[in-house]
C-alpha cells in the first residue's frame, strides 16, 4: 500500500514539474492526491531548500557539502520552518538506490554501513517517507524512492557543476566529462584523445560511456552526458556537431580467401559469399548499404550469414573463415597486422564515413566540455585522427 506521505511527495513533485507554485495548483494537488495542504507546503519548502544550492551558491558563496547557507533567510509564503538536508544523505541514498545495498554504498562512499543507514533514516525522516523496504535479504526501492532518484541525481550533478564553476573561475579545467560513444571506431580514437586531454588537464576525470545511436540525443538532452560521438550526421536542431574524423570502411575476408591477390572485384561478386552484417542502427551498415545500392544491391540480395552488434566480434568470425564483412579500418587493423584477415578492394567503390562530436546547441557553461571541444582538433592530435584512404571514385 502506498503511504499517505508518498502522495504528498508525488503531489509536490507534480507541482514542481508543472513549473508553477500557486494556490490553484496547490489546491488541485490536494484534491487529486487527497492530502492536506500543510503536508504539501512542507515538502515544497524542502524542495526550495534543495534547489537553493543551485540557485544561490553559484552567485557568490563557496561550495559546501550542505545547503545550510543562510537557510534562516528563506521564508516560504506557506511556512516559516526551514528544512535542511545534507548532501551526504543524498549521496548515501543514490548509491544505495543504484546498488540496492547499504554495504556496497558504504564501500563506494568510504563510510561505515551504520553511517549509511543513519543517513538514509534521517533522509526518510526529513521527507516523511519510506525510501527502502526489505524483502527477505533483498533491499528494494519504494515508490517514493523511485520518484526521488532522478531528482537527487539532478541535484548532485548540479552541486558538482557549482564546485567546478568556482574552481574554473581561475581558468582551470576541472571536473567530470562524460562522453557517450555510439560508434565502434570511436572506441579506438576517443580513449587516446581523452588520455592526452587528461595529461594536459589533470583535474579532469573522463568517462567514456557506451551508447546506442538511437539513444545518444536523449542522453545529451537529459544531461546524462556532456558530449557524444556518433557516425550519423545530426539533423536534430537541438544539437551542435563538428566532424571528429573521417573513417574508411574495409571489406575484409579470411586470409586464405580466393579473392586475396585477385582484387579489385566487382560489387556483384559479394552476392556469392556469406556476409556478416552489423545491426540495423549501425552507422557502418548505413554507409555500406547506401554505397551498394548504387550497384543495385539491396539488403535482401545479400547472403547474410548473421547480424552482429559488435565490430570486433565480426572480425573474429571472418578470421575463423565463416564469411566476409565490412568494418572500420581501425577495427580491422589489429587482425590485418597479425595476418589473420585480408582486405579486398571493390572496383569503383570506396567507402568512407564521418564520425561527429556532438553536444547540445544550447547548453549551460561547462569549461571542461568547451576545452575538450576545442582540444580534439589541436594540431598535436593529428596523429590520432584517421586519414581517409584514397581509392577509385565512382563517375
Amino acid at each position: 500500500m502506498i503511504q499517505p506521505s508518498t502522495y504528498a511527495l508525488r503531489a509536490t513533485l507534480s507541482i514542481y514539474y508543472s513549473g508553477s507554485v500557486n494556490p490553484k495548483t496547490l489546491a488541485n494537488s490536494c484534491k487529486v492526491y487527497s492530502i492536506s495542504k500543510a503536508k504539501i507546503q512542507k515538502k515544497i519548502l524542502l524542495l526550495d531548500n534543495l534547489i537553493f544550492i543551485h540557485q544561490n551558491t553559484v552567485q557568490n558563496q563557496p561550495y559546501t557539502n550542505s545547503i545550510l547557507h543562510h537557510a534562516a533567510d528563506l521564508r516560504h509564503p506557506y511556512t516559516e520552518v526551514a528544512i535542511v538536508i545534507d548532501l551526504t544523505r543524498l549521496k548515501a541514498f543514490i548509491f544505495a538506490a543504484e546498488t540496492l545495498s547499504f554495504s556496497e554504498a558504504s564501500k563506494r562512499l568510504h563510510l561505515t554501513q551504520p553511517t549509511i543507514s543513519h543517513h538514509i533514516k534521517n533522509l526518510e525522516s526529513d521527507l516523511e517517507v519510506t525510501l527502502f523496504e526489505r524483502k527477505g535479504n533483498k533491499l528494494i526501492l519504494t515508490e517514493a524512492g523511485k520518484m526521488l532518484v532522478p531528482w537527487v541525481r539532478k541535484l548532485l550533478r548540479q552541486s558538482n557543476e557549482i564546485k567546478e564553476m568556482m574552481i574554473s573561475v581561475n581558468q582551470e579545467a576541472v571536473g567530470y566529462l562524460d562522453i557517450a560513444c555510439s560508434t565502434a571506431s570511436g572506441k579506438y580514437v576517443l580513449p587516446h584523445l581523452a588520455a592526452r586531454f587528461r595529461d594536459r588537464f589533470p583535474g579532469v576525470f573522463i568517462r567514456i560511456l557506451p551508447c546506442a545511436p538511437e539513444n545518444l540525443v536523449s542522453r545529451l538532452l537529459e544531461n546524462q552526458a556532456h558530449l557524444g560521438a556518433i557516425s550519423s550526421e545530426m539533423t536534430d536542431q537541438s544539437m551542435e556537431y563538428q566532424t571528429l574524423y573521417i573513417d574508411t570502411i574495409n571489406l575484409i575476408v579470411p586470409i586464405d580467401h580466393h579473392w586475396v591477390g585477385n582484387d579489385p572485384i566487382n560489387a556483384s561478386q559479394i552476392l556469392e559469399e556469406k556476409i556478416i552484417m552489423r545491426e540495423i542502427s549501425s552507422g557502418t551498415r548505413k554507409v555500406v548499404m547506401t554505397e551498394l545500392l548504387q550497384s543495385d544491391i539491396n539488403y535482401d540480395d545479400l547472403n547474410v550469414f548473421m547480424e552482429l552488434g559488435n565490430a570486433e566480434g565480426i572480425v573474429e568470425i571472418v578470421a575463423a573463415g565463416h564469411g566476409i564483412a565490412f568494418v572500420s579500418s581501425m577495427v580491422a587493423k589489429p587482425a590485418l597486422e597479425s595476418g589473420r584477415i585480408a582486405t579486398v578492394n571493390i572496383k569503383d567503390l570506396t567507402m568512407h564515413r564521418q564520425v561527429f562530436l556532438v553536444r547540445k546547441a544550447i547548453h549551460s557553461p561547462h569549461r571542461v566540455t568547451e576545452a575538450f571541444w576545442s582540444f580534439v582538433h589541436d594540431p598535436s592530435n593529428q596523429d590520432l585522427l584517421p586519414t581517409p584512404i584514397s581509392g577509385p571514385k565512382r563517375d
